[in-house]
């Protein structure tokens, strides 16, 4: 659940940064009887592989693309194959548009609280003394000082916690990955991209979860036994691999495993908040587009599922078909 946080939340680095971060495929070494419950889980699931997608109905044809919100060794290619697709859309959908990602920079740079504690007590304060010792060393692995991460509110916190060592060394705050790409291509075409959501409804829900949560997010990370590297690996990986369901299932498998006593319910409530909702939310957006064929690119976990996007749209109608990619 962490990594899906810090997926929903942009921070993108240079393209080249990922390609020196290896690690172990965390799912390949798993038992194979926890494995193979796990892909039959996964492969249950409605729509669960494939990056690349077409919804058609009538005249209406929407391209769908699942993105990977950091920057990785095919992102230049995934591009490049995107361009006739996006070229020929009357209109093109990021879940934050650029103008509106930049808008939300501008907003978090001019009201600090709506990342930091900025009254009352702050981290040390909050945690117990091992969590923020342990906290300060995964922040230096991260390059980012203790003194300045003592101010993280802890969904924040949680979200740095959620970017891989190796890929914070290696620039992960800064840069464009494709989401990004994708709105500056469709500029220079002359159809700057539009938002599936208001990014300040996004910051809202993040700034409701009450501080317990809060910090029991951080919790969950400190509770678990991986190395994040390895966690950061097996993502990027199995999304290269186009296995979108599987890196859901073995996300709520985590978390359950190491969620503690309310974890199942915990990580339902996350899933309705984060994807399920959102979810509804940008298809009545598409369906009310005015043009006729669109191009969207999402967050690849949107994708797949009874809840997921392109399940939604089947069930207003629309024949799903997965394209080649």
């Amino acid at each position: 659940m962490l990594r899906v946080l810090i997926i929903l939340v942009l921070s993108l680095h240079p393209l080249t940064a990922f390609a020196r971060c290896e690690g172990t495929d965390l799912i390949a070494a798993m038992p194979k009887a926890e494995r193979d419950a796990l892909e039959s889980q996964a492969a249950a699931m409605p729509h669960s592989e494939g990056l690349l997608w077409q919804a058609t109905r009538g005249d209406t044809r929407i391209t769908l693309f699942g993105t990977y919100h950091f920057p990785h060794d095919e992102t230049l290619r995934h591009l490049e194959n995107l361009k006739p697709m996006i070229q020929t859309a009357g209109a093109v959908y990021l879940e934050v548009s650029n103008d509106d990602q930049s808008a939300m920079e501008r907003a978090l740079a001019e009201d600090p609280s709506l990342m930091f504690i900025t009254e009352g007590k702050t981290l040390p304060d909050l945690l117990e003394e091992d969590e923020w010792q342990r906290f300060s060393d995964e922040m230096r692995a991260r390059t980012i000082p203790p003194f300045f991460a003592a101010k993280f509110k802890p969904v924040w916190a949680a979200m740095m916690l959620g970017i891989g060592p190796c890929e914070a060394r290696n620039g992960a705050m800064g840069g464009a990955g494709i989401d990004k790409l994708i709105g500056d291509h469709a500029a220079s075409l002359g159809t700057p991209s539009r938002s599936l959501e208001d990014f300040r409804t996004l910051l809202e829900m993040l700034d409701s979860f009450p501080m317990d949560e809060q910090l029991d997010m951080i919790r969950l990370f400190f509770a678990w036994p991986g190395n994040p590297d390895d966690m950061a690996y097996t993502l990027r990986q199995r999304y290269l691999n186009q296995e979108i369901a599987l890196i859901w299932s073995y996300s709520r498998a985590v978390s359950v495993t190491f969620g503690g006593d309310t974890a199942q319910e915990d990580f339902e409530r996350f899933e309705r908040l984060l994807l399920t909702d959102r979810n509804t939310g940008w298809i009545d957006v598409l369906l009310n587009a005015p043009e006729d064929v669109l191009f969207a690119a999402v967050g690849a976990a949107h994708l797949p599922g009874e809840n997921g996007v392109l399940h939604l749209l089947e069930n207003e109608g629309f024949t799903i078909e997965r394209l080649p990619f």
